[in-house]
């Protein structure tokens, strides 16, 4: 454990990814360890904030404190042409419009793979929890690339993975019907390095549930590929699971993880508010 001061202390939850800070939520609001906690997300993957018990309002206000707050698309509409920042996790979807559409949650994936730039993190609080199941997984993307053998990253350099909308709908909706299918369909797919090379030179796995191929590779051999990296990645060893309790913060370094919730009743009535951070940084 490194103690920072006496309002801020840091554990380290497993030794690849995780850390736990303990503290008050007046200090995160006043953002006096905003740099020590951004550096700490790229460092650990994960920051686990528990029993803080934000509002929508102050949830808001901490993520303004690590940069710029990323305007959530949510699948609903805009009221009074003001954009919304808090996006609901929920399978009801008379309280998320997209609820259907989470269901592809369940699997692994990381935000924005279809975006040239994805955010740069999530941040999540427990507001109602699910009786059964609902943790949450991340794996470390960037531990995982470099456990990777020599072999294997000289054979991953410039393949590209295709992201798309329909690969996420096979999960989530095996049996479209078709006018769904060519909704999803219709947007754009995009390919990206299945290696990101940050700026900062470090390197980690961009794969998941929604790469459907890898560029310039037969099918089967391709999904060989992407399933063996998907696993590799999700070895315990790289994995942190949280188990939520009400007033939990939970933030991700979406650029270095993968993520997914454990199953769990689809009308359990679960529910996160979600804020996210922008992208600066694209997929390179």
């Amino acid at each position: 454990m490194t103690v920072t001061d006496i309002s801020f202390t840091t554990t380290e939850l497993t030794p690849l990814i995780g850390t736990r800070i303990d503290t008050s939520k007046e200090v995160l609001l006043s953002g006096k360890h905003a740099g020590q906690i951004r550096e700490l997300l790229e460092q650990r993957g994960v920051l686990v904030f528990p029993n803080v018990h934000f509002d929508d309002d102050d949830q808001l206000a901490f993520t303004s404190t690590l940069g710029t707050v990323a305007d959530e698309y949510a699948g609903s509409k805009v009221e009074d042409g003001k954009t919304q920042k808090i996006f609901k996790v929920s399978l009801d979807e008379k309280v998320a419009p997209t609820a259907k559409g989470l269901r592809s949650s369940f699997f692994w994936h990381l935000d924005g793979s279809l975006s040239e730039v994805p955010i740069l993190a999530s941040i999540l609080s427990a507001k109602v929890l699910s009786e059964t199941g609902g943790d949450t997984e991340f794996c470390n993307t960037y531990a995982a690339y470099e456990a990777l053998s020599d072999e294997d990253k000289q054979m991953l350099e410039g393949l590209k993975a295709v992201h798309s909308a329909w690969s996420i709908q096979r999960h989530s909706d095996p049996e479209p019907s078709y006018e769904s299918l060519m909704q999803a369909l219709s947007i754009p797919s995009r390919a990206q390095p299945i290696v990101w090379k940050h700026r900062s030179g470090r390197k980690s796995l961009v794969i998941g549930t929604t790469a459907s191929h890898i560029e310039g590779m037969d099918f089967i051999p391709s999904l060989e590929l992407l399933t063996r990296l998907r696993d590799f990645a999700t070895q315990p060893r790289f994995v942190y699971r949280h188990k939520w309790t009400i007033g939990d913060l939970v933030m991700w370094d979406n650029t270095g993880t993968l993520h997914r919730a454990m199953p769990y009743p689809w009308d359990s009535g679960r529910l996160m508010h979600r804020t996210a951070l922008a992208g600066e940084e694209a997929f390179a």
